[in-house]
C-alpha cells in the first residue's frame, strides 16, 4: 500500500506550547512558520498548529465521545497509523515525558479482524490524538 502524506491544521492556544509538545515530546521536525503557525512533520505527513486562542478545546469536558471496545474514545481526534516498533518507542516518550493518557496503550479488538494496540492523549491545547499500530497491517479497513 503506497500512502501519499495527509495534511491537517488545528487550532492550538500557545504556539510555543505546541512547539514544545510537537517537537520535543513526540519527535516531529519542525518546517516552515510563522508568527500565527507552525508546520511540523508527523511521521511523514504534514501537520500545522494554528493559533486560534479562542477555538482550542481547552479541555476533555469540551469534547464528545463514542464507546469503542469498552473506553470512551474523544471526538474529534487525529493521529498516524505506525509499525509496532514506532508505536512503543511513542508510547515510552510520551509516559517519560509524563503526558497524561485519555486512553493508556493497550490491544484492542485482541483476536480479532483489525486488532490494534492503540493510545489517546491531548496536546497543551487539548486537541486529542491517536496513535495505532495493527498486528496485521492488511486488515486496516477490513469489516
Amino acid at each position: 500500500m503506497s500512502l501519499q502524506p495527509f495534511h491537517i491544521a488545528f487550532p492550538v492556544d500557545d504556539l510555543e506550547a505546541a512547539r514544545h509538545f510537537y517537537g520535543t515530546i513526540l519527535g516531529c521536525p519542525e518546517g516552515r512558520s510563522a508568527e500565527q503557525w507552525i508546520d511540523f512533520d508527523l511521521f511523514g505527513h504534514q501537520i500545522v498548529a494554528h493559533l486560534k486562542p479562542a477555538a482550542a478545546p481547552g479541555s476533555r469536558n469540551d469534547r464528545d465521545s463514542n464507546p469503542v471496545d469498552g473506553h470512551e474514545v474523544p471526538i474529534p481526534h487525529f493521529g498516524v497509523v505506525l509499525s509496532q516498533p514506532e508505536w512503543k518507542r511513542l508510547a515510552e516518550r510520551v509516559r517519560a515525558a509524563n503526558v497524561p493518557f485519555v486512553i493508556e496503550p493497550y490491544t484492542r479488538f485482541e483476536g480479532q479482524v483489525g486488532e490494534q494496540s492503540t493510545m489517546f492523549f491531548l496536546d497543551p491545547a487539548g486537541n486529542a490524538l491517536e496513535f495505532k499500530a495493527f498486528a496485521d497491517l492488511s486488515l486496516l479497513f477490513a469489516r
